[in-house]
């Protein structure tokens, strides 16, 4: 009897002294922390910003996948700032970019916002855009200016050193955009042509569909939780939001994950 019982303390001791459950999972994609991706906010908010859902989905499936991520957004003020039930600007406000984006970050140290001008392509493996409309309005000019926009400068750097480096880059919804205008031929999804709209949801957006394949860029037809992979420029798409529901948020979630996925894999070719 004694014999068991000191049998089951150990036992019990030994399951006691494991790890989490989720730090044992490491991803599809090698051991944890071996990946380091930064993620570009533009703000915090649908409409004038980073989607919530986009930002914190893409952080979810980074840390589900194994990698380690920083956060980084332009030190600028914003183009404007929207009442979000409104859907209309709110009168006499002036909000940072970089201090809205905040908002994403949990904790301190590394885990910080971080100024845009500060991101080292050397210190990182992939950089992932969540979308949302600051993509249009603070990281670029493209709400006012079409397919003629500029990105703002930090922006188009950032991308252009990560192509440059053969390093993969990852662009949600209307993030496309950014790319498209300065990496002229890539292949990309922002989701459907047309707005084939169903009980399900719509495709309210599909003006900028055509925006980009006017850039030169080449689109193909996605559903929203699934994503496209420009192997040779390493550049992967996701429409979500581009698809516009009002319940099946699973499909963004599952298009975010896609995407990382093959970021994830991309980075470790």
């Amino acid at each position: 009897m004694l014999a068991t019982r000191n049998l089951l303390s150990k036992q019990t001791l030994a399951v006691f002294s494991r790890p989490p459950a989720s730090f044992v999972h490491h991803g599809d994609y090698g051991n944890w922390g071996n990946t380091n991706v930064a993620v570009v906010f533009s703000g915090c908010g649908w409409w004038d910003g980073t989607d919530v859902h986009e930002g914190v989905y893409t952080m979810y499936h980074l840390s589900r996948n194994g990698a380690r991520f920083q956060m980084f957004a332009p030190n600028q003020q914003q183009m404007h700032v929207m009442d979000h039930m409104r859907k209309q600007p709110a009168s006499g406000e002036n909000r940072n970019v970089m201090t809205e984006a905040a908002r994403f970050s949990h904790g301190q140290g590394a885990m910080q916002m971080q100024d845009l001008s500060k991101l080292d392509v050397n210190s990182f493996d992939a950089v992932i855009f969540p979308g949302g409309h600051g993509i249009v309005k603070n990281l670029s000019s493209f709400v006012k200016d079409g397919k003629d926009c500029k990105l703002h400068g930090d922006v188009e750097k950032v991308l252009k050193d990560f192509h440059r480096s053969r390093k993969p880059i990852g662009l949600a919804s209307m993030a496309p955009v950014l790319a498209c205008r300065v990496l002229p031929g890539i292949e990309v999804t922002m989701g459907y042509e047309r707005d084939d709209s169903t009980r399900w949801g719509s495709w309210p957006h599909t003006s900028m569909v055509q925006a980009v394949k006017s850039m030169g860029a080449r689109h193909n037809g996605r559903d929203p939780y699934e994503a496209h992979v420009d192997e040779k420029n390493r550049v992967v798409s996701t429409p979500t939001f581009m698809w516009e529901t009002e319940y099946h948020y699973h499909y963004i979630f599952d298009g975010i994950g896609n995407m990382v996925k093959h970021v994830m894999r991309l980075s470790s070719k």
